[in-house]
């Protein structure tokens, strides 16, 4: 017998017909998706990436290491337990750091960060922005007593400038990118001499991010704009080191002999404290309070806004609950899932019977009653938010009904607005028709001849309801009861009119700090884990009714 192999099996244009085939496939699922994908781009832009933008916001806490890089870095090495204040060299980088941040006008939004955790610290940080530059000053004019020069924004160019210096100019670009969050490209027309960097450190640095600030951002020429106070702080700071001094004396470069003259002429200067005149700017920064919360929350990430969101907060003594009177955000999460869920029960008690009524009635009666199921959409929501408060207050509508039919007295007319009352039935007759809707299409599907039938065997009109009617009705009641509460979780507008304090939601406090606080990272924490929350929700509405089971009709 001889051995036969079998050819596969070939397409019109010659290829083989699996490969072809596939090929075929590939084809009609790309033509599919390119015309779903500008849906699937919308639902990006518009939903995917704001919660993910909003659960990124909740977590990160890149300002603190932006604003104070070095400080934080030598706050590593301070404990919290022994009571005192860090040493001068935290302070030193302090000042370096925040003299920078201050001429971008940033130190204020580290101060509103570190204010969320620890009140008074934004006043702290916007009081000392203003004293760097005496601080500063207080070495500069000795300097420029001892010699002249100093005063000259050119000489200062030509002392520290230099070549092989790129290295240290691009770290410095790096880190005025990480303050600002902006690119710093493009020639400054200044490199920092390395020779200068090693014998005058802090002047050379403070100097290179003078020179990048002016080109980027004021857009002048380094070589003839003076010279920021820190750089005569920085200089002043160098001075204190004997390496240096040895090194000046042997120095006969540019500036050689302005440099000697400081040198020769040290007791003219102000003794070097960063410690003492940050404590006499503001007494705050002698507390161990203050450095706690930095170094607390000196991490690019942090679970504080979470712990906050619960009524918890982080300390250096691990995570702790808030003051009893601080606690709130546990109450208003219990309250909103509370005041949703009789929100859901009272429309679908009112929802069931006029939407039976509707399903039940000739057609012609039904649509026209469906149109004032359908009228309050066209009416704004602030507008019927706004009658609502009209209709509850106390010298409203519907307690002057009450006295005039002698039901309450007027002395005693009930309170009915600004607390969760009002806001309950306010909701309840807004986000009535989300409960009707999904009630009546699912009606209008059950045939009247089920209930004729089970009443000619034998029962009675309520068995006939009950057994018969009301189990092919609940899909309805699931369609709109998640519509109805998912909607009143997240409700905004209704309590923040007429719920008062003891009637609002948790939606109004994620608004105010978003609105006034503008505590981002607390407002995404929250909004957070109320989504959590909804999703739990779902989750379990879907195991105990199954969502399956949840109709809009048909």
């Amino acid at each position: 017998m001889s051995d036969t192999t079998q050819e596969p099996m070939l397409a019109a244009d010659g290829r083989p017909l699996k490969q072809s085939l596939a090929r075929a496939l590939r084809r009609q699922k790309l033509r599919a998706l390119m015309l779903i994908a500008p849906l699937l781009i919308f639902v990006m832009v518009t939903f995917i990436i704001p919660i993910l933008s909003m659960l990124f916001r909740s977590v990160e806490n890149e300002i603190v290491s932006n604003t104070l890089p070095h400080t934080v870095v030598a706050l590593q090495e301070w404990d919290s337990s022994t009571g005192e204040a860090p040493d001068e060299n935290v302070f030193r980088h302090l000042y370096f750091d925040l003299f920078k941040a201050s001429e971008a006008k940033e130190h204020t939004k580290l101060g509103t960060r570190l204010n969320y955790e620890r009140t008074g610290l934004s006043s702290v940080f916007r009081t000392t922005g203003r004293r760097l530059d005496d601080m500063g000053s207080d070495f500069q004019d000795p300097l420029e007593d001892i010699n002249e020069n100093f005063k000259e924004g050119a000489f200062w160019y030509e002392m520290l400038s230099g070549e092989g210096g790129e290295e240290l100019l691009e770290s410095r670009r790096a880190l005025w990118a990480r303050l600002t969050g902006e690119s710093m490209a493009g020639d400054i027309g200044f490199t920092p001499s390395p020779q200068m960097a090693d014998m005058l450190p802090w002047a050379t640095r403070a100097y290179t991010d003078f020179a990048i600030w002016t080109v980027i951002d004021d857009q002048d020429v380094v070589a003839e704009e003076d010279p920021w106070e820190a750089v005569y702080a920085g200089l002043a700071q160098d001075l204190q080191s004997e390496q240096t001094q040895t090194e000046i004396a042997a120095y006969d470069g540019p500036g050689a002999q302005a440099l000697k003259d400081a040198v020769a002429n040290l007791d003219q200067l102000p003794e070097v404290n960063f410690k003492a005149a940050f404590i006499d700017a503001k007494e705050d920064w002698g507390t161990t309070d203050l450095w706690s919360t930095m170094q607390v929350f000196s991490s690019n990430y942090t679970t504080g806004y979470f712990l906050n969101a619960v009524d918890l907060e982080l300390t250096p003594e691990g995570v702790q609950a808030k003051p009893e009177n601080q606690q709130i955000y546990m109450q208003l999460f219990m309250r909103t899932l509370w005041m949703a869920l009789v929100i859901t029960g009272a429309c679908i008690l009112l929802g069931y019977p006029v939407a039976w009524l509707l399903a039940n009635l000739p057609m012609r009666t039904a649509n026209t009653l469906m149109i004032l199921v359908l009228l309050p959409f066209w009416t704004s929501l602030l507008v019927r938010t706004s009658a609502w408060k009209v209709l509850l207050q106390q010298q409203g509508v519907i307690n002057d009904i009450l006295v005039w039919l002698g039901f309450v007295g007027d002395a005693n007319r009930l309170i009915l607005m600004n607390n969760a009352t009002g806001t309950i039935i306010a909701m309840t007759h807004i986000l009535l028709p989300f409960m009707i809707l999904p009630l009546y299409s699912v009606m209008k599907t059950i045939p009247p001849s089920y209930l004729r039938a089970a009443k000619s065997l034998g029962a009675t009109n309520w068995t006939a309801f009950w057994r018969v009617y009301f189990p092919q009705s609940v899909p309805g009641i699931g369609a709109g009861s998640i519509l109805v509460f998912i909607l009143a979780i997240g409700y905004y507008i209704t309590p923040e009119i007429v719920g008062g304090t003891s009637g609002i939601f948790i939606s109004n406090r994620i608004a105010y700090h978003i609105s006034s606080s503008l505590n981002w990272g607390l407002a995404a924490a929250l909004g957070t884990i109320l989504l959590v929350v909804v999703l739990v929700l779902y989750w379990a509405y879907d195991k105990i009714v199954g969502i399956d089971n949840v109709k809009l009709g048909g």
